[in-house]
């Protein structure tokens, strides 16, 4: 069977999930087990596998997705306990009181808290946290959601500590591992952590020109579209803070990916860079100096405000505002312990793992889920644990917080379950067994990256961060787009002698610009701003700076490519 018939048959299932979920509006929960379906058929039918190997490739894709969604539960589980304590509100008290300019309210909460959240917690928590906070300050409904989503973006590579690097290319360990042996031109990493770190590190570089641009561009744009004068002037007319906002994240982002690693890039640059901007907003540094709102509630566009009416929220503290924050403060902490080899602890976690050896017989086919290293057991759960006593949340609080994380990951579960085990099955389809692959094909993503090879040549870094936003579009996850795409992209790279970390890097950094037209959270946005019915609306707006995005990234992926990396290395 020629090339061409096989990408198009290993697509089959990307476009399965794509025609369902975004055409027919099918939530994922019913769509991806669809996309599962059909991977699973082309990989019996047209490769050749045997029924008991594709069983074994979805046994081991669920092991995988149980370690993925341990990360989801704790993430949703601090949110919730912190939600039940009061410490939540209280965050939004003392958020509610820095700034009356809703140029700076955007960036501090939309641009950086977001940012925050988003390295702690990750999975849609930003915007569905940030936007309700920004429309009680006065935003309209729709400028929060869009402002929330289009922000969500430049964090999520490095989201909820890192897991769509560190979890998302876990496939590409024996890819790693061939091109050290084989001594591949361009490889200057000597195992898979070396290469997830220099992911990581390149990722950052290529988000960096969005860090400063995107804030600049997005305050011009609220002006515009939701501002009395319908003006991008007063937008820009901050961009001194902007500026200062981008540097104050930057610093310590930069610092952390390539001198720590993949974990807390946007949890420490969010958290530094929060502090720093409220210090300076307070002391009015680079805030401009009038003080821009929307205008009367009365004359808004009825548009930006669907089933809400306009108008403020008083929240009420709780609390002291460290003590409020001090989970965070020991997640970060507990992060830096455990995550840095010279300490101790991270190799003895690392090793605390449930094994499972050879899948129904199949000696290729293991997975194993480290129970302790993962995030979401510690700090997510830990730090949910102390927080009961740290809050003094009485116990009915308590059960309240575990039912509702417990309730919130049931869709997240059959979701991540099947389209992890498209993966598998994904990755597991060009084994060189000839009595498993009797036709001696190459894996789906290997077969659609030789097409694409073929079809665009050098010109591939362009276009590497529009496959990973589609991916994210498509599953709702960072994550689950780097595995589902990961190893296409390193194929690709491979074919075109293009350096992989940098192919892989825009990879993830497209998964992460990605967030900001994925349909789940427009969806989870609209529903608590009270736009529901409003998806289309937003979205045909957030794509105008995701392919704005894209385009900074493909030029910089493409110096890094044929510039830069060639005098490096």
């Amino acid at each position: 069977m020629s090339l061409e018939v096989l990408a198009l048959i290993a697509l089959l299932p990307i476009l399965v999930a794509l025609v369902l979920m975004v055409g027919l509006r099918w939530p994922a929960t019913k769509a991806m087990p669809l996309a599962w379906l059909t991977a699973a058929a082309g990989a019996v039918i047209v490769w050749g596998l045997p029924m008991k190997y594709v069983a074994a490739l979805t046994l081991q894709g669920f092991v995988t997705a149980i370690g993925i969604l341990i990360i989801v539960f704790g993430a949703i589980l601090i949110l919730r306990t912190l939600q039940q304590s009061g410490g939540m509100e209280t965050i939004q008290y003392g958020m509610q009181n820095i700034s009356p300019d809703r140029r700076i309210q955007a960036i501090i909460i939309g641009y950086m808290f977001a940012a925050f959240l988003e390295g702690a917690a990750g999975f849609g928590t930003p915007a569905a946290l940030a936007a309700p906070l920004l429309l009680s300050l006065g935003f309209p409904p729709l400028a929060a959601a869009i402002v929330c989503l289009v922000f969500n973006s430049f964090p999520v590579t490095f989201g909820a500590v890192g897991t769509p690097v560190i979890l998302g290319l876990k496939y590409l360990a024996p890819g790693v591992a061939d091109a050290v042996a084989t001594g591949a031109p361009g490889v200057n990493f000597a195992n898979q952590g070396d290469f997830i770190a220099l992911v990581g590190q390149w990722a950052t570089l290529m988000h960096l020109g969005m860090i400063f641009i995107l804030p600049v561009f997005m305050l011009g744009f609220v002006t515009r579209y939701f501002g009395p004068e319908r003006s991008w002037k007063p937008g820009l007319a901050a961009w001194k803070f902007c500026m200062f906002a981008a540097v104050a994240f930057t610093v310590p982002y930069l610092f952390f990916a390539w001198n720590v690693g993949p974990e807390f890039p946007s949890l420490i640059g969010g958290l530094v860079g929060l502090g720093i901007i409220i210090a300076g907003a307070k002391a009015g540094f680079c805030v401009p100096k009038t003080t821009w709102d929307f205008g009367p509630s009365d004359k808004w566009d009825p548009e930006w405000t669907g089933s809400v009416s306009g108008g403020s929220t008083e929240f009420k503290p709780h609390m002291s505002q460290f003590k409020a924050w001090l989970p965070y403060i020991l997640i970060g902490a507990i992060l830096v312990v455990t995550r840095i080899p010279e300490l101790g602890l991270k190799g003895f976690l690392a090793a605390q793992a449930i094994k499972f050896s050879a899948i129904l017989g199949y000696e290729s086919v293991n997975a194993s889920i480290k129970y302790l290293y993962l995030p979401g057991s510690i700090p997510f759960v830990l730090v949910a644990l102390l927080t009961v006593m740290i809050h003094g949340m009485p116990g009915t609080k308590v059960k309240a917080a575990w039912s509702q994380a417990i309730v919130t990951m049931k869709n997240p579960t059959i979701a991540l379950f099947a389209a992890v085990a498209l993966v598998s099955i994904f990755r597991g389809s060009g084994i060189t067994d000839a009595a498993l692959n009797p036709n001696n094909y190459p894996s789906m993503p290997l077969a659609m990256a030789e097409a694409v090879a073929n079809i665009t040549g050098n010109a591939w870094p362009m276009f590497a961060s529009y496959v990973g936003g589609l991916g994210a579009f498509i599953t709702g996850s960072n994550t689950v787009s780097d595995l589902l795409f990961a190893e296409f992209q390193w194929g690709v790279a491979t074919q075109l002698d293009l350096p992989r970390q940098i192919i892989v890097a825009a990879q993830a950094v497209g998964g992460g610009m990605g967030n900001m037209i994925c349909i789940h959270n427009i969806v989870a946005v609209c529903a608590v701003v009270g736009l529901s019915g409003m998806e289309g609306q937003i979205l045909k707006r957030t794509v105008w700076p995701f392919l704005l995005y894209g385009l900074v990234v493909g030029i910089v992926a493409s110096l890094m490519s044929f510039v830069f990396l060639p005098n490096l290395f």
